[in-house]
């Protein structure tokens, strides 16, 4: 009879039937079964009465001595608690493990509640971030850390990248913000002290912008040198005709390399927030077919654009204009003589897009992960002949980022590219009047 119930039910038979038994042998049956209903009530009274005591006196770690039923009940009961106990435990030595960890890091760690409170924060947030343990545990981490950026990171709730920007307490020091969703709908801030990096990054933009502009002085020189040598050349027999050009050009793709590298610098420099100037788009992809056919030139391509006047954009129009010159011109140089080169400006979606589509050599798909990294080139040789730096692909990812948009590519060798800047619908203007082009 290993089943409890089981043997709690044989005694409750046994004893209310002795009870009936002695009952009808002395002719009271009621009376003794009675009390032997009122006697196993109290039993079970008085063992009810022993859990509350051993529950309420906590310190007490064994249970109480009892048999049937009430002693499995304890057994059950004390095990449970058992099981709770070293759960517990284990619990309280992960998370202390956890505070200790963090607490050791350099970045500043801080614990968010779904709706962005302060639960716990490490050491580091307390030199990085000003936190202080009993007044901002339950405040809202938007609350003390009083920036702009921050609050729009924190809102638009997409943390695949890092928010890099000048520390709230020191704008002589740059921290990354990292949020890392995790748990039930809990997040984890980590900052980091990105300074070092920032000022390497601006030593090296620095530097670049520097040469590159004492560059430009000697190039003007020599460049104007060979203008005049060029024209001179009907004074001797035409010997160093060959020659000056490949001067001339060599010189050409210096100060081109030098202008793009001075634009990216500038590019890396400039606040994001200067973007605000409302820019009519199709007028500068008008003005940009007519460089794009003058760079054509013998090669003959044909061109197309679709544009709608009723979109424009807020935003740089140097810098857009930059941008969208250097994806026709690249179309222009890989595209075979007599191919077809189309411009679009029109909605996709929920977004505005500038599409450059070309019917030219293609691009492998191992080398589009790549292709806006400074001086890629998937082809050596052609770049340099085509007078390519490099480094306009590079341009167009740092104008788009700066104004929150995205590149896209889609390329086949052999069958075309098709080259797609990406704009967010809140920096698109609507004008009412639009026509085609």
């Amino acid at each position: 009879m290993s089943n409890p119930w089981l043997r709690e039910f044989w005694r409750m038979a046994a004893l209310f039937g002795g009870a009936l038994f002695v009952g009808w042998l002395l002719d009271m049956p009621l009376g003794l079964f009675t009390l032997a209903l009122m006697a196993y009530l109290g039993w079970h009274l008085y063992n009810l009465y022993r859990l509350e005591r051993w529950y309420y006196r906590r310190k007490k770690t064994e249970p109480p001595h009892a048999s049937g039923i009430w002693g499995e009940a304890f057994e059950h009961i004390y095990q449970l608690q058992r099981s709770n106990r070293q759960r517990k435990k284990r619990l309280a030595t992960i998370l202390s493990r956890f505070k200790e960890s963090t607490a050791a890091m350099p970045d500043a760690t801080v614990v968010l509640t779904e709706d962005d409170r302060i639960e716990w924060f490490n050491k580091a947030a307390k030199r990085y971030l000003g936190l202080k343990n009993k007044q901002d545990i339950g405040q809202r981490i938007d609350n003390l850390i009083r920036h702009s950026r921050f609050s729009e990171f924190l809102a638009r709730g997409d943390f695949a990248e890092p928010l890099e920007m000048a520390s709230p307490l020191d704008d002589q020091r740059y921290f990354s913000f990292r949020i890392v969703p995790y748990g039930n709908n809990q997040k984890l801030l980590v900052v980091r002290d990105i300074t070092r990096l920032k000022r390497l990054e601006r030593m090296r933009s620095d530097f670049v912008a520097n040469v590159s502009h004492e560059l430009r002085t000697p190039l003007t020189v020599l460049t104007g040198y060979l203008e005049n040598m060029t024209d001179a050349t009907g004074e001797h027999d035409g010997q160093w005709d060959k020659s000056l050009q490949q001067m001339q050009s060599q010189t050409q793709r210096m100060t081109r390399l030098v202008e793009d590298l001075l634009m990216l610098s500038r590019l890396e420099n400039e606040e994001k927030s200067a973007l605000r100037d409302p820019v009519a788009v199709s007028a500068i992809l008008a003005s940009l077919l007519e460089d794009a056919r003058t760079l054509s030139g013998e090669r003959r391509h044909q061109f197309s654009l679709e544009a709608d006047d009723a979109l424009w954009l807020r935003g740089s129009e140097k810098e857009l204009s930059s941008a969208f010159s250097n994806l026709a011109f690249n179309a222009v140089q890989y595209t075979p003589a007599g191919g077809h080169i189309h411009l679009r400006w029109q909605r996709c979606g929920d977004a505005v897009c500038f599409e450059v589509e070309d019917d030219g050599i293609g691009i492998s798909p191992e080398h589009l992960p790549r292709l806006t990294e400074r001086f890629y080139r998937i082809d050596t040789g052609r770049s340099r002949e085509s007078g390519g730096t490099g480094l306009g692909l590079a341009i167009v990812k740092h104008v788009l980022d700066r104004h929150g948009a995205h590149l896209e590519i889609d390329s086949q060798p052999g069958k075309g590219s098709v080259f797609r800047c990406v704009f967010p619908k809140k920096l698109l203007i609507e004008h009412r009047q639009s026509q085609a082009v």
